[in-house]
């Protein structure tokens, strides 16, 4: 059931994407920007926007509800009489007071032996803050306000926002870029007046097809960058609020447990938003959202 579901979600999110497109275009009257006459290089340059942003921006509108759904995140009612949730809501209250923020953030918590955590929400005032059980049964009380403080940092930093944006930007620049190019290599400009000219057509999808590729790769490290700077800053914003013994001593935790995994919740569309993810060597270092915990720690033992 748990597949069916992560399927229509996908299906039903995609559908909504291009309804949403398609009624910006035709009630901006865009017009197509491969024409007769050549490439619209406005058309093009809205039609990738709408697309690379738009896509972004409904994923990022849905993330409370797509990580309710897919990682099976329960959110915790305020008045709860269990123990261990009352202190995890008393430490989330506290930790949104010293962070500066209006709301107080959803807490939830979904069942995984990984120990980890996340956060996610559109704006500061929806946001959502999840803890896996496997996080709450193996960490000492110190080392779970730690980690809470390092996601109360995502959320007052908005980084959930400015990745959806930067993702969007690079979407958008990979389509657009991908296709001037492509059409400049196949040869569809100097053929599209001539009546056989479906074989140039061809190549110049082929062409768009592989630069996508070559851009995307290019731009995937762009994003991976700044995932991985964003995450120095929110330790060090953990370590601000719940304090920084207790973030090394969180981190040092992290790092003899990360190897506990769960198939159930290694989804690629959370990866980047939990505290710790999978560890990543060489060149593929270029890709990794997350820098080697050795690196966190050694940062935060700099830090005054």
């Amino acid at each position: 059931m748990a597949g069916i579901k992560r399927i229509f979600l996908f299906l039903s999110i995609n559908f909504l994407v291009i309804l949403m497109i398609s009624f910006i275009l035709h009630l901006f009257n865009i017009q197509p920007y491969l024409t007769h006459y050549g490439l619209d290089y406005n058309s093009l340059l809205i039609f990738c926007f709408l697309w690379g942003m738009i896509g972004a921006l409904v994923s990022l509108s849905l993330s409370r509800f797509i990580a309710k759904s897919v990682m099976g995140v329960r959110v915790i009612d305020p008045n709860t009489t269990d123990p261990d949730y009352q202190t995890l809501l008393r430490m989330v209250e506290r930790l949104t007071q010293k962070a500066h923020l209006s709301n107080i953030p959803e807490v939830g918590v979904y069942q995984s032996n990984e120990v980890n955590a996340f956060a996610t929400g559109p704006t500061k005032r929806r946001s959502l803050i999840a803890v896996s059980t496997g996080l709450l049964n193996r960490m000492k009380e110190n080392e779970i306000e730690a980690i809470l403080g390092h996601e109360m940092s995502h959320i007052a930093n908005g980084d959930m926002v400015t990745m959806t944006l930067l993702q969007g930007v690079v979407n958008a620049f990979v389509m657009f870029l991908a296709r001037v190019i492509a059409y400049a290599v196949s040869g569809l400009g100097r053929s599209n007046k001539n009546s056989g000219s479906s074989g140039s057509y061809f190549s110049y999808m082929m062409f768009v097809y592989l630069f996508e590729v070559v851009f995307m790769i290019l731009g995937s490290m762009v994003v991976a960058t700044y995932s991985r700077f964003r995450e120095y800053r929110a330790d060090a914003g953990g370590a601000h609020l719940a304090g920084k013994e207790h973030m090394i001593s969180a981190l040092q935790s992290l790092r003899v447990m990360q190897e506990i995994k769960d198939i159930r919740h290694e989804n690629a569309s959370f990866q980047s938003l939990k505290i710790a993810a999978p560890s990543k060597k060489g060149l593929i270092m270029l890709f990794a959202t997350h820098p080697p915990i050795d690196q966190r720690i050694e940062r935060l033992q700099k830090m005054i």
